[in-house]
């Protein structure tokens, strides 16, 4: 289970700062439980990553970086200190082959695609008929 600290960093710093695009690749690299999602190190090699190194690379302000990307997105996007986020910690003790830990983070992520999905535009709100 999510300690409540991990669940309140994953609410308030990692679910507002990932892009769309960053939401639906890691709902389908949990749901594979695919290899190139890793855990124990930001990246092995090009197309490998952690769940921050995979956020960052849809995400355009760190896209372009590879061997730092994940620490950078921690960083500079969502505010956390690499070293002790808590969504890292619980990903790199547990691994990504804990299917219980991979079960609520994808449940975590599904609720905020259905979340955004719902969501209507202000612009569209207007163009509504009363």
């Amino acid at each position: 289970m999510l300690s409540v600290d991990c669940v309140r960093e994953l609410e308030s710093s990692w679910l507002p700062n990932l892009t769309d695009s960053a939401l639906e690749r890691l709902i389908d690299m949990l749901e594979k439980n695919s290899a190139m999602l890793i855990h124990g190190c930001f990246t092995r090699s090009t197309s490998m990553g952690c769940l921050a190194t995979h956020a960052a690379w849809h995400h355009p302000q760190t896209e372009h970086l590879n061997q730092d990307a994940g620490i950078a997105w921690l960083n500079r996007i969502a505010g956390l200190n690499p070293a002790t986020s808590r969504v890292i910690q619980a990903w790199d003790e547990r691994g990504a082959h804990d299917w219980e830990l991979r079960s609520e983070l994808l449940a975590y992520f599904k609720e905020e695609r259905l979340r955004r999905n719902e969501a209507v535009p202000a612009s569209v709100e207007a163009c509504v008929p009363v």
